[in-house]
């Protein structure tokens, strides 16, 4: 008999820690190699986490609640084989290197005459609020006084400040800027809620919470304004029709319009690479990717955007497929932090609920997002060598939302209006 850690696995590039929430298995149950062990939380999503070994689970080390640093142990499993020579070594979390940033004027319980912060305002025990290691250590490099810490907004489990939080708003504070966006607005509403005795009250979960965190936030870094195009689909759902079938057969998939919808996006945004980027303070990054984030109602009813990474690489079938996975694993709470992260642009499928269309808010740092209204049949004229006539079409809006900042509306416009060509020329004859 041997035992083995299990080990809080690392989740992606930027994920450094996360909360526990579930124990799926208890002390002295039976575990099978790669079956789910506990739930955890990050900053991006909800995830299993499986056992490395088979065994029995001995002993949990970490409590539901707690929050744990990538590479600790959680657990020890009883193996019944010696695996000592194969324990899963420690995995080492990136160190985080920050600038250094101008120095700001503080508050005079935080800072001297000369600007520098006293001892006693980075003293951050004295907080009710809990902040990780690592925030710590970036607030303490950054001189970022206690009181000036517990106004950052957060948008990890809880409200807490995650590392992209405290990031995000270091740099504001060193380009000078109003840092509004970053803080928490945890003072009572202008105009309170009314209750009466036949009401009910619903606490938002973990997830509503980010979600309304940074739908707000988002509106207020980004002026927003719409376009709307509507677009002739009727050679994409003959063309559907046609191959949806087959394709069933074939993939043991569904053949929807969405991957149509997104193939159509990615060859805009090649046209217009200029959507394609996000904002850096006064800087514009032009993303070489072009990675495609989908809107995914959960049966919770909250929200969560997959990304499809390198869309523009993919066929009609690869982009099916890719589209019906992240669905799927979506509504069964399987997907990975990374598959999260990344996206450049952003389309969701408000048709799926019946709207013709809507005004989606931007998915930052990503300066615009693509809303799809359902299909309709409409009587529409068309040209015919004889003369124009009335006949049926199918048609549906393109609702295109764009950051004004850097977006202007012939830009914004132009895109939306090429996306509504491309669906338009749309090939009956190809093949898939």
């Amino acid at each position: 008999m041997a035992r083995v850690e299990l080990i809080m696995p690392k989740m992606g590039e930027s994920i450094m820690e996360a909360t526990i929430l579930n124990w799926l298995k208890k002390p002295g149950d039976k575990i099978e190699q790669d079956e789910s062990v506990l739930e955890v939380a990050t900053d991006k999503v909800d995830t299993e986490v499986p056992s490395t070994h088979a065994g029995v689970l001995k002993e949990v080390l970490a409590k539901e609640g707690e929050v744990v640093k990538v590479g600790k142990a959680i657990a020890v499993i009883e193996t019944e084989v010696n695996v000592t020579d194969t324990k899963p070594s420690t995995i080492e979390p990136p160190k985080t290197s920050v600038a250094p940033v101008e120095k700001v004027m503080m508050s005079a319980s935080a800072s001297n005459g000369n600007g520098s912060v006293h001892a006693h305002a980075t003293d951050y025990k004295s907080s009710s609020r809990f902040y990780s290691p690592l925030v710590k250590n970036i607030a303490k490099e950054e001189q970022i006084a206690l009181a000036e810490l517990e106004n950052i907004s957060g948008t990890g489990a809880e409200g807490r400040v995650t590392k992209k939080d405290i990031l995000g708003y270091v740099q504001q504070r060193k380009l000078g800027q109003t840092v509004a966006m970053g803080v928490r607005t945890s003072a009572a509403p202008l105009v309170p809620a009314s209750i009466s005795g036949g009401d009910e009250i619903i606490q938002m979960d973990r997830m509503r919470k980010m979600i309304a965190e940074r739908m707000v936030d988002s509106k207020r870094i980004s002026p927003h304004v719409t376009s709307f195009v509507e677009a002739d689909v009727t050679n994409i759902v003959f063309w559907r029709t046609k191959w949806k079938n087959d394709f069933q057969k074939r993939e043991g998939d569904a053949l929807t319009f969405t991957p149509i919808f997104i193939e159509a996006v990615m060859l805009a945004i090649k046209d217009f690479p200029m959507i394609n980027v996000q904002v850096d303070g006064d800087r514009i990054i032009k993303k070489k990717d072009i990675n495609i984030g989908m809107a995914v109602a959960l049966p919770t009813g909250n929200l969560i955007v997959p990304v499809i990474r390198n869309a523009d690489q993919y066929n009609i079938t690869g982009l099916a497929k890719a589209v019906n996975d992240l669905a799927k694993r979506a509504r069964e709470n399987k997907l990975k932090p990374d598959e999260l992260a990344g996206g450049t642009f952003t389309v969701s499928n408000v048709g799926s609920f019946g709207n013709v269309m809507g005004t989606p808010i931007i998915m930052q740092p990503q300066v615009a997002i693509l809303a799809l209204g359902a299909v309709q049949k409409k009587p529409s004229v068309i040209e015919t060598p004889y003369g124009d006539a009335i006949a049926i079409r199918h048609k549906m809006f393109l609702s295109h939302s764009y950051d004004h900042r850097v977006v202007d509306g012939a830009l914004g416009g132009s895109f939306v209006r090429r996306v509504a060509d491309y669906l338009e020329k749309f090939d009956v004859n190809r093949s898939i």
